[in-house]
C-alpha cells in the first residue's frame, strides 16, 4: 500500500471510530450500534486494493472485497465493497438511528481528503476533478452519490452530540482494535 493511501486509511479509521464512539456516548440510537473493531478494521482496509488498481486497473472496492473474503474476513469484505457507493441506501433505517459499519466507513471515507478531514463539499470537488473525466454521466453519478452522502450526514448527526464541522475537535487520537487486551 502506498504511504499516502495508508495515511488516508488511518485517518478514515479515526473518523469511523469517532462516529461509533460518538453514537455510543450520545446514547440516542434505539438499536444496536456497529461493532467498533469491525468498523475500524473495515476503515483501515477500505483501500486495500487501491495501490494494485492504480497499477493494473479495476474496481478497487470489489477487488478489496475479494481480498478480504479470500483471507477469511467476509464481513470486512462487505464494508470494503461499499465504501465508494452504498448498494442499499436505507433512509428509513438511518432516520431511526440504525447505522451499520459499512455506512459509517462510507461516510468517513467521504470526509477524508488525503490526510485531512474536510467538509463533504471539498471532497466532492476533488472527486469530480480526479474521477469525473469531464464526462457528464460520470459527474452526475458522483453528484448523486454525494447527495446520498449529504442525506446520510443529516441522519447521522441527528444522533450525535456534535456537528459535522466539529469532527476534528472530537477525532479519536488512537485506534484500539482490541479493547480486551
Amino acid at each position: 500500500m502506498l504511504d499516502n493511501i495508508r495515511e488516508h486509511s488511518i485517518l478514515v479509521a479515526r473518523v469511523a471510530g469517532t462516529l461509533v464512539d460518538g453514537l455510543t456516548q450520545a446514547g440516542k440510537c434505539p438499536g444496536p450500534l456497529p461493532n467498533r473493531e469491525e468498523t475500524i478494521a473495515g476503515a483501515l482496509l477500505h483501500d486495500i486494493a487501491k495501490t494494485l488498481c492504480i497499477k493494473t486497473g479495476g474496481n478497487h472496492a470489489e477487488i478489496g472485497r475479494k481480498i478480504c473474503v479470500d483471507l477469511g474476513y467476509p464481513e470486512i469484505g462487505e464494508i470494503v465493497a461499499e465504501h465508494v457507493v452504498l448498494h442499499h441506501f436505507r433512509a428509513d433505517l438511518y432516520q431511526r438511528g440504525l447505522f451499520g459499519a459499512k455506512e459509517l466507513v462510507f461516510y468517513a471515507d467521504k470526509r477524508v481528503l488525503h490526510d485531512q478531514v474536510v467538509p463533504l463539499a471539498s471532497r466532492l470537488d476533488y472527486i469530480l476533478k480526479r474521477y469525473g473525466d469531464d464526462n457528464p454521466l460520470k459527474e452526475n453519478q458522483i453528484r448523486l452519490n454525494f447527495k446520498r452522502t449529504l442525506d446520510f450526514e443529516k441522519f447521522l448527526f441527528d444522533f450525535l452530540d456534535f456537528k459535522p464541522e466539529e469532527m476534528t475537535h472530537h477525532l479519536t487520537k488512537e485506534i484500539f482494535l482490541f479493547t480486551n487486551m
